[in-house]
C-alpha cells in the first residue's frame, strides 16, 4: 500500500461543520445538561472572531480608499453604492408587505395569552438623531471598543483621503496597514478552522435550551419566511445578477461554505473577514471589495428587511387590522428607512420590529410572540444577509470595470472596457 494511500484526506471546512452541526444538535437534543454546559465553545469561537473584526476593518477600509485612489474615484463607488443598497432593501420590502397582505399570513392564528417577557430590556424604538451623531464618533477609542463599525468605517474613510491627500509621505503609514492587514487575514484563516468546535457547541445550547417547540407552533410563519429567503435568494439575486451580467451561481458555489457557517452561528460577522477575501479571489478589486462589503453590513441587510416586513404583516393580520394604501406606502417608507439603523443597534430586528408595532398602533404581544421564534429565524435572515452583501460587491466593481472573473467563459476586464 502506497503511502498516499494511506494517508487520509482532510475533510473539508464545510464537512468539518455540517458534522459539528449534526453532533450539537444530537447532544443537545439528547442530554439538555451537556448541551447547555456546551455554550462556552460557541461563545469561545465568536469572541475569536469579534476579536479580529475591528482591527482587520480599519485598516480595509484605509487601503480601499487609497487603493480608489482619489476623491473622485470613491465619490463614484460610494455613490453607486448607496443607489443600490437602498433600492434592494427598498424593493424587497415592498415585495414582502404586499406578499404579507395577499397571502393573509397571520390571519388564522389564535393569539391566547402571549407573555411579554422576551421584550424585557428591548428598546422600543431608534433615536434616529442619536443614530446618525454616532457616525462621526467623538471618541473613536469607544468606537473600537464598542465594536461599532459605522463610526470606524467613517474615521477609516477620512484617514484614507488623507493619506492620499499629502503623497508620499503617507506611504509608511500605508505600508504598515498592509502587513497589518495581511496578518489578520492570516489570524482568520486560524479562527474559522475553529468552525466545527463552535458550531457543536452553539447548536448544542440552542436545542437544549430552545428546543423544537417554538419552531412547531408557528411552523405556517418560519416555513412562510424561509419560502421568501429561498426566493430571494434564488430568483430575485439571480434576476438582479443577470441583468448587469453577472455570474451569480458561480458566485454563491464560491462562498458556500461561507454561508452554510452564517446558517449553522446565525451571525453574519463571522465571516465578514473571509467574505472580503474571498471576493477578491473570486475577481472583485480588493478596493471595491474591501469598501462596499463593510458598508453593506450596515445598510444592505436584505434578510432583514423580509423578516420584519413579513413580521409586521404577520401581526397585522393576525389581530385583523386593516391597511389601506396610504397606510401601506407609509410603511414601506418607514421600514426603508429604519432599517438602515438596525446594524448600531442591539437585537437589531427586533427593536425595528417592534418600532413598526408601536407605528401601527400593534400589541407588544405579537413582537414576543416573533421573538419566540427568532433563533429559527435569524440563521436563515443572516445567510440572505451574507448573500445580499457577496453579490453588492460584484455588481459595484462590475460597473466600475474592476471585476476580472474569468472562469467559465465568465466576464473579464477587458470586456467590461469593450462594453464601456
Amino acid at each position: 500500500m502506497s503511502r498516499n494511500s494511506r494517508t487520509m484526506k482532510k475533510p473539508s471546512l464545510m464537512l468539518q461543520v455540517i458534522i459539528g452541526a449534526v453532533a450539537g444538535i444530537i447532544v443537545g437534543y439528547f442530554s439538555k445538561n451537556a448541551g447547555l454546559q456546551l455554550e462556552v465553545l460557541g461563545t469561545i469561537f465568536m469572541n475569536l472572531i469579534q476579536m479580529i473584526i475591528v482591527p482587520l476593518i480599519f485598516p480595509v477600509i484605509i487601503l480601499a480608499i487609497v487603493n480608489i485612489s482619489d476623491s473622485k474615484s470613491f465619490g463614484k463607488v460610494a455613490g453607486k453604492s448607496f443607489v443600490y443598497f437602498f433600492s434592494v432593501t427598498t424593493g424587497l420590502i415592498i415585495l414582502s408587505v404586499l406578499a404579507g397582505k395577499w397571502t393573509g399570513i397571520g390571519s388564522n392564528f389564535q393569539t391566547g395569552s402571549i407573555s411579554t417577557e422576551s421584550l424585557d430590556g428591548i428598546a422600543s424604538g431608534i433615536d434616529f438623531q442619536s443614530f446618525f451623531l454616532s457616525i462621526v464618533p467623538s471618541n473613536l477609542f469607544q468606537a473600537f471598543a464598542d465594536g461599532n463599525l459605522l463610526p470606524i468605517i467613517f474615521f477609516g474613510i477620512f484617514l484614507g483621503l488623507s493619506l492620499v491627500s499629502i503623497g508620499e509621505k503617507g506611504r509608511p503609514v500605508i505600508v504598515f496597514f498592509e502587513s497589518w492587514s495581511q496578518a489578520m487575514f492570516k489570524m482568520v484563516d486560524y479562527a474559522i478552522s475553529f468552525a466545527p468546535i463552535g458550531v457543536f457547541g452553539f447548536l448544542a445550547y440552542d436545542i437544549a435550551a430552545y428546543g423544537i417547540g417554538n419552531l412547531l407552533s408557528l411552523g405556517q410563519f418560519v416555513l412562510f419566511t424561509y419560502v421568501a429567503f429561498m426566493v430571494v435568494v434564488l430568483i430575485i439575486f439571480p434576476l438582479i445578477a443577470w441583468f448587469f451580467h453577472v455570474p451569480y451561481f458561480a458566485l454563491l458555489k464560491e462562498i458556500s461554505d461561507l454561508i452554510f457557517l452564517v446558517f449553522t452561528t446565525g451571525s453574519s460577522s463571522v465571516v465578514l473577514p473571509s467574505l472580503i477575501d474571498r471576493l477578491k479571489k473570486f475577481g472583485v478589486s480588493p478596493a471595491v471589495s474591501s469598501f462596499v462589503t463593510p458598508l453593506g453590513y450596515s445598510f444592505n441587510l436584505d434578510g432583514a428587511c423580509v423578516y420584519i416586513s413579513l413580521a409586521t404583516m404577520f401581526i397585522v393580520n393576525m389581530y385583523d387590522v386593516t391597511l389601506g394604501f396610504g397606510e401601506i406606502v407609509a410603511l414601506v417608507l418607514f421600514l426603508t428607512v429604519i432599517t438602515k439603523g438596525i446594524a448600531a443597534v442591539p437585537s437589531g430586528a427586533v427593536v425595528v420590529l417592534l418600532a413598526a408595532a408601536t407605528q401601527l398602533g400593534l400589541p407588544a404581544e405579537g413582537v414576543a410572540l416573533m421573538v419566540s421564534v427568532d433563533f429559527f429565524i435569524n440563521m436563515g435572515r443572516s445567510a440572505v444577509n451574507v448573500v445580499g452583501n457577496a453579490l453588492a460587491p460584484v455588481l459595484i466593481a462590475q460597473s466600475e470595470t474592476a471585476f476580472e472573473y474569468e472562469k467559465n467563459g465568465g466576464f473579464t476586464k477587458e470586456t467590461f472596457e469593450a462594453k464601456n
